[in-house]
């Protein structure tokens, strides 16, 4: 079939604008690689989560208490609502995990010997299951064995109940009770230093006098079932048995991780995606504007040749539609492959036994009718000028600008400045939309760079603030009891300990009206210097004498405020129920804490200078030498030390921001050269009769050029403080969609990040500027002026 005449027109206005079809095309390319990137990313883990957590039966609500016979699990059973109910026994021990100097912590599970669990069940990556009757027999987390080069037939040492224990690997398992594996109010995975071990129960039972008895329990819901009213009575069934409280789902640490970077996922998804298209809709019609404005009276021909309004008006709208499918085209393979990337990327942090990135046709679909939707959105305002031009009028030229005095005359100042740059003022003048149009296209590339590198701006800012200032530490020891003042005096006096601050934590349940929340109540010295308590605008708040201080997303929650009385459920030892006034509040940016003098707390809880464990501050010399006594110091639960830490915290945030960042700086980056290239090109594209006109005149080739680069320079120089206020809007958006319960984003900006920004924008500004240089030393004074095509 012979292509139409309209078709072969468009051929040639294709190839004859092939550069600005080139850079639209790029940012959609950019745009649809973001989207089927970021929303594949979040439909294959959410798929991946959906599907792990039903075949391997995760568990609706989770509970753990001190100690309670078997029997009790019938009694659950009954609760209205429970379908299935599994008990377990959980308990954390130190190991030595050769080839690791310091003592990591183990968090070992009870397993039936003899059939998988009934819920949180194992995939067993390597090796196999635990024997009936193997006492030594364990199965690790692939997490722990992978940071650790541990493999089947290895072996590691751990104090269980005070005695040196040898335990063997036989298989290595993941479990989707901890896709994110991490420590209790923890943030960051450690996996070198915090594992996952499975053992026999009837291995387990006895070492920790938990024979025909339980200290965790799961449940599984039935359909329909009041998850609040289930929790109730939970806590009811095991309150003699030292409850510490049940909670759901939304509640469990990991899966708390994990829906939240689902639901982050969700809106970035989104969000960023329409950044760029939203950019490549402002270049159609820019581009399209541009060819209309030059082609009218081609316009008026065809109309007067019998081409309807629609058939025209089509015909510009097919030009904007090739130049976003090209760009569809490349985008979408490039979005595959992003995401194949990031899927690989998140396995290293959210542990499933598999995650694919899988993209179904409706993706697909949804990003060619979004390109389609950029591109009708692009051309809508220049196709209304077609329809609406009578073929009589658009055969007539356009009427010529009105020239009058410009700024420069008005202001007095010609005299000082040149006729070139007199020139540049005056057109900007006379074309002030398409100036301010210019500005926003460029403002928004700075913006997206200046976004691109935000995120490495907050997670310094972040460090500063939480390892740097308010955690001064060398090594914190959690004890497996809290302990009185001997405790206090033998952590004073571990080899190498300079410096030691107790502290005590209480598991509790704070209530005000209706609104409740898990917490742990963190008892602190006053004026202690190795763990403050630092605001996020590095304000040091002192632990108030009476009363509880909250982080201010925890108050939120709660729904309280300074002066308000909230109530206090203990859920270890007696478990009386206080009143405590809030004191204030401090606005931390990880987790949520409840802080109080430590004296206030041992009083609140009855009990004498109780503590939980303590900071330490150690001489570096003697480091190794206490990390060997703590591995052996049954009384010792935990040991975490802060370089430790803050080296997962950068392994963690540095492997998740580099492929994402990375790669919305490269579109960010070909968002500049585009705007640049369009802008300039345009301008060249409109003033080509005009500046050969002036060549001809006597001008030379440098003046031109730099009427036309100035122009274009000085739009630059006014886009980057504009795109500066926009990009910091954009990260105020962001870190307002950031704000979790887990951790809440700074807005920080470094001045560094604005000066990359400038310095990208102008090597654009530069780039471009050498191409049109060229162009312009090759122009074809007698073509131009015959035409202005």
């Amino acid at each position: 079939m012979r292509p139409s005449a309209l078709d072969r027109k468009l051929y040639r206005d294709l190839w004859h604008m092939r550069g600005q079809v080139l850079t639209v095309g790029l940012i959609v390319a950019s745009g649809i690689a973001t989207y089927v990137t970021m929303r594949g990313a979040y439909e294959s883990i959410a798929r991946a989560q959906q599907d792990y957590y039903s075949r391997y039966h995760f568990a609706d609500v989770f509970a753990q208490l001190k100690r309670a016979p078997s029997s009790v699990a019938a009694e659950i059973s009954h609760i209205p609502g429970v379908g299935v109910v599994e008990t377990r026994i959980v308990v954390e021990v130190n190991l030595d995990v050769p080839g690791l100097d310091e003592p990591a912590v183990g968090r070992l599970v009870s397993v039936p010997a003899r059939q998988a669990p009934s819920l949180n069940d194992l995939f067993l990556r390597r090796g196999r299951r635990i024997e009936p009757g193997r006492q030594d027999e364990v199965l690790v987390s692939e997490s722990f064995a992978t940071a650790n080069r541990l493999d089947v037939g290895n072996s590691i040492g751990a104090v269980i109940n005070g005695r040196w224990e040898k335990l063997r690997i036989v298989g290595v398992a993941l479990s989707p009770e901890y896709v994110y594996e991490i420590r209790g109010a923890e943030v960051f995975p450690d996996n070198k230093r915090f594992g996952v071990l499975w053992m026999s129960r009837e291995a387990l039972g006895p070492l920790f006098n938990m024979e025909g008895a339980f200290n965790d329990v799961s449940l599984i819901l039935a359909p329909g079932a009041n998850e609040p009213a289930v929790l109730q009575r939970l806590d009811k069934i095991l309150e003699p048995y030292g409850g510490l409280g049940a909670f759901g789902r939304e509640d469990q640490v990991s899966h708390r991780f994990l829906a939240d970077e689902i639901a982050q996922d969700r809106v970035t998804g989104i969000f960023v995606p329409s950044i760029f298209l939203g950019i490549a809709a402002f270049l159609i019609h820019i581009v399209l504007s541009r060819l209309v404005s030059t082609q009218r009276n081609a316009i008026g021909l065809l109309k007067a040749f019998g081409y309807s309004d629609a058939d025209v008006g089509i015909h510009y709208l097919k030009f904007a539609l090739v130049a976003v499918l090209l760009g569809t085209a490349a985008g979408a393979p490039l979005g595959l492959w992003m995401g194949g990337g990031l899927a690989r990327m998140y396995q290293k942090f959210f542990h499933f036994p598999e995650l694919r990135f899988i993209v179904g046709p409706k993706l697909i679909a949804w990003s060619i009718a979004i390109s389609g939707l950029a591109a009708c959105l692009g051309a809508l305002t220049s196709l209304r000028a077609v329809v609406a031009l009578p073929p009589a009028e658009a055969m007539r030229p356009e009427s010529p600008p009105q020239f009058r005095e410009g700024i420069a005359e008005r202001l007095g100042i010609a005299r000082l400045v040149s006729i070139s740059t007199r020139m540049i003022l005056r057109n900007l003048e006379r074309r002030p939309w398409r100036a301010i149009l210019t500005i926003v296209g460029m403002s928004l590339a700075v913006a997206i760079l200046i976004v691109g590198f935000y995120f490495f701006d907050a997670i310094d800012y972040i460090v500063q603030v939480q390892f740097r200032t308010a955690q001064r530490d060398d090594v914190t020891i959690a004890l497996s009891q809290p302990g009185g003042e001997q405790v206090r005096y033998d952590v004073n006096h571990l080899i190498g300990v300079l410096h030691s601050e107790p502290f005590r934590i209480v598991p509790a349940r704070l209530r005000f009206g209706n609104r409740t929340k898990r917490i742990g109540l963190h008892g602190l010295e006053p004026n202690s210097d190795l763990r403050r308590v630092v605001a996020r605008n590095f304000d040091i708040i002192p632990i108030p004498p009476q009363g509880i201080l909250l982080t201010t997303k925890l108050a939120d929650i709660l729904g309280v405020r300074r002066g308000d009385v909230v109530t206090v459920d203990v859920l270890e030892g007696a478990r009386p129920s206080r009143q405590v006034t809030v004191a204030g509040t401090v606005d931390e940016m990880i987790g949520l804490s409840a802080y109080m003098d430590i004296s206030a707390l041992n009083r609140m809880m009855r009990e004498g200078p109780s503590i939980s464990g303590a900071y330490l501050s150690v001489d570096s010399r003697k480091m190794q030498t206490l990390y060997s006594e703590l591995k052996r110091t049954p009384a010792v639960a935990g040991v975490a030390v802060r370089g430790a830490m803050l080296e997962s915290f950068y392994r963690t945030i540095a492997e998740s921001l580099r492929i994402s960042t990375t790669t919305l700086n490269l579109f960010a980056c070909l968002i500049a050269v585009g705007m640049v290239y369009n802008s300039a090109r345009v301008a060249l594209s409109e003033r080509g009769h005009e500046l050969a006109s002036l060549r001809v005149l006597g001008f030379n080739q440098r003046e031109i050029s730099f009427m036309l680069l100035g122009e274009q320079g000085l739009l630059a120089l006014v886009s980057i403080p504009v795109g500066f206020l926009i990009g910091y809007g954009i990260c105020a958006l962001l870190t307002l969609a950031m704000q979790t319960e887990l951790y809440r984003m700074p807005l920080v900006i470094n001045a560094s990040t604005y000066a990359l920004a400038v310095l990208i924008i102008g090597l654009a500004c530069l780039g471009t500027g050498a191409l049109l240089y060229r162009r312009m030393k090759r122009l074809d004074l007698v073509a131009v002026l015959k035409t202005r095509e």
